[in-house]
């Protein structure tokens, strides 16, 4: 498998858990699209006060159609730090580094998802594929990335 295929990001964070990697935020404005549109099917021009309406679903249409993450493994041009590291694409995760803990590259991600150093640690006891499987059962239950960062 390349690396460009693997279903999260080698940085130790879970993109299932990402509303726009795991299609929720595409999904929920296809639903306000739908529930919305009552609105202005016999009124194209139809305002509440200050909130333009048709502006609001023209919003939700670009979040429908053209908002997604392609994951930072497809990027072409990654303004990622971890994609700029030469073992990345020798280990399937820097999880499995043994310099991830003090790596420049994974500096941000420790910061601003400091989940994934206990990843770091669970991944050494357990292995990358059950750690993937609890973050996939993670994700399922409803964990965001959303809840759980740091800003």
């Amino acid at each position: 498998m390349n690396i460009e295929d693997l279903p999260y990001g080698v940085c130790g964070v879970y993109c299932g858990q990402c509303p726009s990697g795991n299609g929720k935020i595409r999904s929920l404005a296809g639903n306000l699209i739908r529930y919305t549109a009552d609105l202005t099917s016999d009124n194209p021009d139809f305002e509440i006060k200050e909130f333009n309406v048709k502006e609001f679903r023209e919003g939700l249409r670009w979040f429908h159609e053209s908002y997604g993450c392609p994951t930072c493994l497809k990027i072409k041009e990654p303004w990622c730090e971890v994609m700029k590291c030469e073992k990345v694409r020798k280990l399937k995760s820097c999880l499995l580094c043994d310099s991830f803990l003090e790596c420049p590259h994974t500096e941000y991600h420790r910061d601003r998802y400091p989940f994934v150093i206990e990843h770091y640690h669970y991944v050494k006891e357990v292995g990358l594929e059950q750690h993937l499987k609890q973050e996939e059962l993670r994700a399922k239950e409803g964990v965001s990335l959303i809840d759980i960062r740091k800003y």
